[in-house]
């Protein structure tokens, strides 16, 4: 039996005192890591140059933090409401001051967006990996302890812990540890809020050499609320859903695109007819290759589970079982309605969603004649940030060689399309970004670093229609690029790509993709906004009501902030408008309803004509 404790400080004495003073620990992605455990070794090692500890770890958790006035007001309260007794990862505090002692190392393979471009220490740590390998790399690097996060349960009056959230890359060392490949102390914190999921990660209490499990060190799951699906994510989560077979297989990366491509799935099976008149509007000449309700239905196979499944799951969706399962997962994180749903789930569905290691779910081999059976007419849909003309894609860096994300599973899932028959691989991005006050394309002729490369493309989606450049010719895939670029930016790289010679100068882009342009997918998808079918939030939220309508006011104002032009006339219609009861409503969660400043006046102008051009009602 494990050895149990209730504080932390002892724990990590006893890590110590067990394993040596040269600590090489693993914890798990995301949710799953043992905060106050990781936290007491942190300290022992601060407070003792003679301790090394090497901390390996991807996508660590933190706060959101406001960078504006309206920022703070908006998001202070939501923190305090959702995060409020989150314990903060001290090593993440001591690498953003630049201040992390000398004998304590942070390795990671997956940040969380864009939060470490600017923190060298991260920068230079950082390992690339495809996240099946990452737990050799860690047995490489001598692994001796892995902290995480568990459930907690008993049975026949025997305890058992559930990996709960991680059993991605846990599992895979616990499979290295049986074999005798590795030898490292698994060590546990137990959280009641965590689901206790059934299947390979529930292990007995013996599997544990040690558990804090404490009252005291009980504290809220990380749960991010979920942001609103804007029209361009949406119109990528249609033009995804129509790819998607009945009676095939179903993964989905993070993002609100995975919100959106689930509600589309939703919609064509409830309401066939009003997916088929939003697709045509979305794409007039264009006929979906799948767009029938799912009668044989999809089974899903998802290094992350997102709340979107849970949808699927209910909408009867997600329904082919293999093996009894609908769903199969590695790790999960989300908001708070995720993490209540699995824990309020009734048994029988529970035991349809299987947690299991990440060498499962993101490659074949391993009873592959079992995985090929299962993982028929699959759709791997993942997120890319820009892709170029010939079919490479960006998803994780920059051409500088900062690292924005990581690969995480991306290629992985690429090369399951190319390997399995009938699978394939959607790499969704949206066709523009703002640079401050400029628009760029998020379609180049080429680019300084690349996740995907052009050997391996597939089937890329924006927001203006999906690009089939599989097996396709340097030309073909060009042009088939060019007909889902932003308006704006097609002729000049078609230029761009005649005068490369890989684009004969003759080449014309066909009129009905000559209208790419935000307008356009606004007024397609009106209709379905308006009827209720493609709402902001299609799976539920953790802002309040008022929250709502704030936030494409907010977002509204952010937009105007890159066109100072607009503000003069934000402001005075702002002024001049007197604001109705539920714009008064959302002025007080801001604090705004009795402004004193004049910085106040201003911004209580500016939002309340944001409020009614964003129609917040």
């Amino acid at each position: 039996m494990p050895k149990l404790f209730s504080d932390p400080e002892a724990i990590a004495e006893d890590i110590i005192r067990d394993v040596g003073t040269d600590l090489v620990v693993g914890l798990p992605l995301g949710l799953g890591k043992a905060n106050h455990i990781v936290n007491a070794l942190y300290a022992r090692a601060a407070a003792d140059r003679s301790i090394k500890l090497t901390l390996f770890s991807a996508l660590t958790l933190e706060k959101p933090r406001a960078s504006s006035l309206l920022e703070r007001r908006f998001i202070d309260p939501v923190i305090d409401r959702l995060f409020g007794g989150y314990p903060d990862l001290a090593y993440a505090s001591a690498l953003h001051a630049g201040e992390l002692p000398p004998n304590i190392q942070v390795i990671e393979f997956f940040f969380l967006a864009g939060k470490w471009l600017h923190v060298p220490s991260a920068q230079q740590h950082y390992i690339s990996a495809n996240y099946t390998h990452a737990s050799s790399y860690l047995l490489t690097r001598g692994l001796n302890v892995v902290t995480q996060l568990v459930a907690k349960r008993v049975v026949d009056g025997k305890t058992r812990y559930s990996l709960s959230c991680n059993t991605d890359t846990t599992l895979d060392v616990l499979r290295a540890r049986s074999e005798g490949q590795a030898s490292f102390k698994l060590i546990g914190q137990v959280n009641s809020e965590l689901p206790f999921m059934p299947g390979a990660g529930d292990l007995p209490a013996d599997e544990f050499s040690a558990v804090l499990d404490s009252t005291a060190t009980e504290f809220p799951l990380f749960a991010p609320p979920a942001e609103p699906v804007s029209d361009t994510k949406y119109a990528i989560g249609l033009h995804a859903a129509s790819l998607v077979p009945d009676g095939g297989t179903l993964q989905i990366g993070i993002g609100q695109v995975g919100d959106g491509l689930a509600q589309g799935l939703i919609v064509r099976h409830r309401d066939n007819a009003q997916f088929r008149a939003v697709m045509k509007r979305l794409a007039p000449d264009i006929e979906p290759a799948h767009a029938g309700p799912f009668e044989k239905g999809l089974y899903g196979v998802s290094e992350m589970l997102i709340e979107a499944f849970l949808g699927l799951i209910n909408a009867g969706i997600l329904k082919r079982e293999v093996d009894g399962v609908t769903l199969h997962g590695a790790f999960f994180l989300g908001p708070k309605s995720l993490y209540r749903a699995l824990c309020e789930m009734p048994d029988e569905q529970l035991a349809r969603i299987q947690m299991m290691p990440v060498s499962f779910t993101n490659e074949l081999y391993g009873d592959e004649e079992a995985k090929r059976r299962a993982r028929v007419g699959a759709r791997f849909v993942n997120n890319a940030m820009m892709a170029t003309l010939m079919g490479a894609a960006v998803s994780d860096g920059l051409d500088n060689g900062q690292v924005v994300s990581g690969v995480g599973g991306q290629y992985n899932f690429v090369a399951q399309a190319f390997a399995l028959q009938g699978a394939r691989s959607v790499l969704t991005l949206e066709a523009t970004r703002q640079a401050g006050r400029e628009t760029h394309s998020n379609i180049r002729w080429n680019y300084g670093h690349e996740t995907i490369p052009r050997h391996l493309r597939d089937v890329f989606v924006t927001e203006y229609g999906v690009a089939d450049i599989r097996g396709k010719s340097d030309a073909e895939t060009i042009a088939a690029m060019l007909a889902i670029t932003d308006s704006r930016f097609q002729d000049e790289l078609a230029r761009v790509a005649k005068d490369a010679g890989k684009l004969p100068k003759q080449h014309e882009i066909p009129r009905a993709h000559r209208e790419n342009f935000p307008e356009r997918i606004a007024q397609a998808l009106k209709p379905a906004r308006e009827a209720g079918l493609l709402p902001p939030f299609p799976f539920g939220s953790d802002f309040t009501e008022v929250e709502q309508r704030l936030i494409p006011a907010l977002q509204l104002l952010r937009e105007a902030q890159r066109r100072p032009l607009l503000l003069p006339g934000l402001l005075w219609q702002g002024m001049t408008q007197p604001p109705d009861a539920l714009k008064r409503e959302c002025l007080a969660r801001l604090g705004l309803d009795r402004p004193i400043t004049f910085a106040e006046r201003a911004y209580r102008a500016l939002v309340n004509a944001a409020l009614t051009r964003s129609g917040a009602r």
